[in-house]
């Protein structure tokens, strides 16, 4: 079944346009009661909890999404700003029947989102979203017995916790001069409790969210403040985290980013060297080839998944792998969590840190990052493009340049009429000449 609303992670768009609008949220609601609080043991009220970023439009969409929920007789947990990932854990804790998530992540403050979360936390399922997307096509009749809401004031106390927990009892990142940034996003009021209470001395800058400054020049998608202040404060280390708290990059004591592949790869090498081993790990198409390599001269199994973290998660459980993630530093560790989460992730890296005695720059010099350069070809029409043969031909031909020292990926956008023609490998100029050269052929066919 085509969906309309739902993408591959959940729903999202610009305030005020096509589904993110207040009376649309308030069918959202109602239909997500219908179906995610049908109580499946058919004893008590069904409950759903709702938590949001701290974007100014969250007020209005939570309003009106409680409203359809109370309506479809269902109970509502308001949790208030909380990172995505606490949404997830404490549905999971609260028993709920489901969790939902206003925010729009790492996109600007004029956008604004819905992601649902299944009572054990993890993202649901395409029939369940087809389910919800036929119900808001039914007439909302008011519950005989409507819902009720609360607001649990003690979310935050309970996620803090649950971070701390995740390390060993005795661990303790006390000495550890760390600079923070929360992007003036949900993590603002947790992430730095969590570190200075584990006991690091901690600098946090993008703790002031107005709603309408999140991801404003700042965050994971937007780290050089942070860099600047790492190295200003001679800090050992910087960690940014988005608008949502699912995404995380470091930086190194002078500066340099450290994405979401090299943070994969320590803690794939930690757990091989500390915790028994490493089954493997899952990344995406667009998973560095350093990062491949590097796995490989460890004997450590890789698969790459489609790019979204709904794929690589699919992924890890078809391989029954409990680490996966994306370039972008959205890390699943699923011995740990059931979806991505910045601050643990944060975490186990640090934890990565410790045992290895290495400062974090030391410590990523241990994986080679490969060059990669990426065309976006704009094509009048993307039909047949891929599978003509000429463009084949021309990606043969990079391949058996490139031999076994780098690799080529070609990928239509989900969103705008381009194909992605990237290229990576170890020598720079090489790289750059073979993506112009099949960015050529893709131009010449796609534009015919």
């Amino acid at each position: 079944m085509t969906r309309k609303y739902f993408g591959t992670d959940g729903i999202r768009g610009l305030v005020g346009e096509g589904a993110i609008t207040p009376d649309f949220m308030l069918r959202l609601g109602y239909a997500a009661g219908k179906v995610l609080g049908a109580n499946p043991k058919g004893k008590g009220r069904s409950r759903i909890l709702i938590g949001k970023d701290t974007r100014v439009s969250g007020y209005m969409f939570e309003a009106a999404l409680e409203a359809g929920l109370i309506n479809a007789g269902v109970d509502v947990g308001l949790l208030g700003p909380m990172p995505t990932p606490a949404i997830a854990y404490l549905t999971r804790t609260f028993h709920a029947q489901a969790g939902i998530v206003i925010s729009a992540s790492h996109n600007p403050y004029q956008d604004n989102g819905i992601k649902f979360f299944s009572a054990d936390g993890s993202k649901l399922p395409d029939d369940v979203e087809a389910q919800i997307e036929a119900a808001l096509d039914l007439p909302m009749e008011t519950a005989k017995d409507l819902g009720k809401a609360w607001r649990i004031d003690d979310a935050v106390g309970r996620y803090i916790e649950f971070c701390k927990a995740s390390t060993p009892w005795a661990y303790s990142l006390q000495g550890l001069n760390i600079v923070l940034d929360c992007a003036n996003g949900a993590t603002y009021h947790i992430a730095p409790k969590v570190f200075r209470e584990l006991g690091a001395e901690v600098h946090a800058i993008g703790v002031q969210p107005d709603g309408v400054n999140i991801n404003l020049e700042c965050g994971s998608t937007k780290p050089e403040q942070l860099q600047k202040a790492v190295v200003e404060r001679g800090a050992d280390l910087g960690i940014a985290f988005d608008g949502d708290g699912d995404r995380v990059m470091f930086v190194d004591k002078d500066g340099n980013l450290v994405d979401g592949d090299q943070l994969l790869f320590l803690i794939a090498i930690h757990r091989q060297q500390f915790l028994g081993g490493c089954s493997g790990v899952v990344g995406t198409q667009m998973s560095n080839f350093g990062f491949e390599l590097a796995l490989k001269e460890r004997k450590i199994p890789f698969a790459r998944a489609k790019v979204g973290d709904r794929y690589v998660l699919e992924l890890m459980h078809k391989n029954d792998w409990t680490l996966g993630g994306e370039s972008s530093g959205h890390i699943v560790c699923t011995d740990v969590t059931t979806t991505g989460d910045g601050i643990i992730s944060a975490l186990q890296v640090l934890r990565a840190v410790s045992d290895f005695g290495e400062s974090l720059d030391q410590l990523t010099r241990r994986m080679e990052m490969l060059p990669q350069h990426m065309i976006n070809v704009r094509l009048a029409s993307r039909d047949g493009v891929l599978e003509h043969g000429d463009v084949k031909a021309a990606v043969t031909q990079a391949e058996s340049t490139l031999a076994d020292t780098g690799r080529v990926l070609l990928r239509p956008s989900g969103t705008e009429p381009l194909i992605r023609v990237m290229v990576e490998g170890k020598d720079p100029s090489l790289v750059q000449q073979l993506a112009g050269e099949i960015a050529q052929v893709v131009e010449r066919i796609g534009n015919a």
